[in-house]
């Protein structure tokens, strides 16, 4: 079992910046898949990032260059740094756990065994 903590959300006016953090706990943090979703009103939730136990990391194209995510083992969280944050940016963000994931299977939302129950990032103009 895996408990997921996401913190970090609130208000940012556009072209801001914001740090999501997930803490997580129970299984073994390190040999997780790690990964970032989001979900706007009325969209499907939407991939955003993922990052395996070692380098290998995956971004969505429309954060690419402008989100990082990276995690710290002995502090069993994952963080993502949203940089340059634009209105379509605003939904509420997942974090997920999830075991035996590749890259190829990082962005699908099903894959994944464990959520957290989300934080809100709204992004103004």
């Amino acid at each position: 079992q895996v408990q997921l903590v996401e913190s970090g959300g609130g208000l940012v006016q556009a072209g801001g910046s914001l740090r999501l953090s997930c803490a997580a706990s129970g299984r073994t943090f390190s040999s997780n898949v790690m990964g970032w979703f989001r979900q706007a009103p009325g969209k499907e939730r939407e991939f955003v990032a993922g990052t395996r136990s070692g380098s290998s990391k995956s971004y969505a194209d429309p954060v690419k260059g402008r989100f990082t995510i990276s995690r710290d083992n002995a502090k069993n969280t994952v963080y993502l740094q949203m940089n340059s944050l634009k209105l379509e940016d605003t939904a509420v963000y997942y974090c997920a756990a999830g075991f035996g994931l590749t890259i190829a299977t990082m962005s699908m939302a099903k894959k994944y065994d464990y959520w957290g129950q989300g934080t809100q990032v709204t992004v103004s103009s």
